[in-house]
């Protein structure tokens, strides 16, 4: 059978995804040990810091984002973007309460 054009074979090795997922549950750790900590008003900007990085790693490197189509990575930013805007606005209005 052939591989579709376009599409490159995964290249990921088992201990790219080891490490991966250790830094995973380290970013997890580091998100409970600082929810203990009484930050203000950082610890919900660190946690959502926190959150986009653990997301950019299963983004890439779980579900192979580097090798898709640009089209995708295009539809993905728009959908990102206009996440961000949803936050950026709900924060905005929930700090002048």
């Amino acid at each position: 059978m052939e591989k579709p054009v376009g599409h490159q074979a995964n290249t990921h090795t088992y201990g790219k995804y080891i490490f991966v997922w250790l830094a995973l549950l380290a970013f997890t750790a580091i998100t409970v040990a600082v929810a203990g900590i009484n930050l203000g008003n950082y610890s919900i900007v660190l946690a959502i810091v926190i959150a986009c990085m653990k997301s950019y790693l299963v983004l890439t490197i779980f579900m192979h984002l580097k090798v898709e189509q640009k089209a995708f990575k295009i539809f993905l930013f728009v959908a990102l973007l206009f996440i961000f805007i949803t936050f950026a606005l709900l924060f905005s209005d929930y700090s002048f309460m």
